[in-house]
């Protein structure tokens, strides 16, 4: 495994700057000085922020991808992988809490600010549309399966807002229960649908 560059401290830096303060209130002060380098050296790596946006974009994904793959190998039945998929909230609960959805909110702000990189941010809700729509098919529910997708990102991603709205941990665990009884009916409806026509 390869060190981390200057290059790849500059990216984790600015990820969990925008992340925590948004893209808009993160200068090219504040990341340098989270890496603890000089304006010149900086430059050398990064001419502008929307360059460093457009990386940090390139790496949610890429750690997206490696994570969607890790469900894979883990989760033994779609059910367990879509299970995988909420539980990423009560795993990360307290940055929730603090921060929101770093997917949602970077998309937010982009959108707002009409941002050139806006459709490349979506693309993570794209990432996980598809694995999710791949998980339902594979239940057996192909022909909804990309709205039954986006009617769990939309439902995961609402009960991110609220508990950064109302500071409530307990509230996503509840709330990642009822999704996970949920994702579990789609199955039984499923199952008793092919059993009525045999």
């Amino acid at each position: 495994m390869r060190e981390k560059t200057t290059r790849d401290h500059i990216v984790k830096a600015a990820d969990q700057l925008f992340y925590q303060q948004g893209f808009e209130h993160t200068s090219f002060a504040d990341i340098a000085g989270v890496v603890q380098i000089s304006r010149g050296n900086f430059y050398y790596h990064f001419k502008s922020k929307d360059e460093i946006l457009d990386a940090v974009i390139n790496v949610r994904l890429a750690d997206r991808q490696v994570m969607l793959k890790q469900w894979e190998v883990e989760g033994e039945t779609p059910l367990d992988r879509i299970y995988s998929f909420i539980h990423i909230l009560i795993k990360n609960q307290e940055k929730i809490i603090k921060f929101g959805c770093p997917i949602g909110t970077l998309s937010t702000e982009l959108s707002k600010l009409n941002h050139a990189s806006q459709n490349d941010a979506n693309k993570l809700f794209t990432l996980f549309r598809t694995w999710l729509c791949r998980q339902f098919t594979l239940l057996g529910r192909e022909t909804d399966a990309d709205d039954l997708a986006m009617h769990l990102l939309a439902r995961s991603q609402g009960v991110a807002t609220l508990a950064t709205a109302f500071r409530d941990g307990e509230f996503i665990k509840i709330e990642a229960q009822l999704m996970c009884d949920w994702v579990k009916s789609q199955a039984v409806e499923t199952t008793a649908a092919r059993r009525s026509i045999h």
